[in-house]
């Protein structure tokens, strides 16, 4: 799975403020091979939203694979996601909204999603490199935030998967034997880095080798 992950395909949720959708954008993010995602904390909240039952539940453990990165507001998220080299597409109905199936999702990707009440600000909308939407034709004007997330984290997919990009590792090999090692032994990884030692080497099994 590691050998999968998408390092340049992210999210940064800004203000998304319920549970439920933040846990089941995450798990969509882990099925897609997203590495990490990011959140601006809803007004007068904190990402505690991320602990507790109800992520667990709605996550289906998703959160342990996907790091959740905060940040202090949405316009500053997008200057640093754009200075890192992504993409930020923002869903967003403004006269320069495109269809969000007409980007490039190869390319170093952010898909900066919005609270259902509010969506994104007009703000990060502005900043970001474009605007999408998704079509709709019945009464609704709109799509529960976490449906949205994953009928374009889908897409993303399809494009990167008809461009091979699954097939090779995009991540560096000793960046792929950290995460080996974090993933597959969680209570140790912390103990090396508060000492400042470097991990383990590990077997084809995934055992620590002695």
């Amino acid at each position: 799975m590691l050998s999968k992950r998408q390092p340049t395909l992210t999210v940064l949720m800004d203000e998304v403020n319920k549970p439920h959708n933040l846990s089941a954008i995450v798990r969509t993010c882990d099925a897609v091979g997203v590495l990490e995602a990011h959140a601006v904390p809803p007004r007068h909240g904190t990402l505690a939203a991320f602990e507790g039952h109800t992520y667990d539940a709605t996550s289906g453990s998703a959160h342990k694979w996907v790091r959740v990165n905060p940040h202090a507001d949405a316009v500053g998220a997008v200057r640093e996601l754009q200075g890192r080299g992504f993409q930020v597409l923002a869903t967003h109905l403004s006269q320069r909204s495109v269809d969000y199936r007409e980007l490039d999702y190869t390319r170093p990707t952010c898909v900066l999603l919005g609270a259902e009440k509010w969506g994104v600000s007009d703000e990060a909308a502005d900043a970001a490199d474009a605007n999408i939407v998704i079509p709709m034709y019945g009464m609704v004007q709109s799509l529960n935030v976490s449906v949205a997330a994953a009928s374009i984290l889908f897409e993303a997919q399809r494009q990167r998967l008809a461009a091979g990009m699954y097939g090779t590792p995009q991540l560096a090999p000793e960046a792929l034997e950290a995460l080996a090692f974090e993933w597959a032994y969680p209570d140790l990884a912390p103990l090396y880095r508060e000492r400042g030692e470097a991990y383990p080497a590990l077997d084809e099994a995934g055992r620590i080798v002695s």
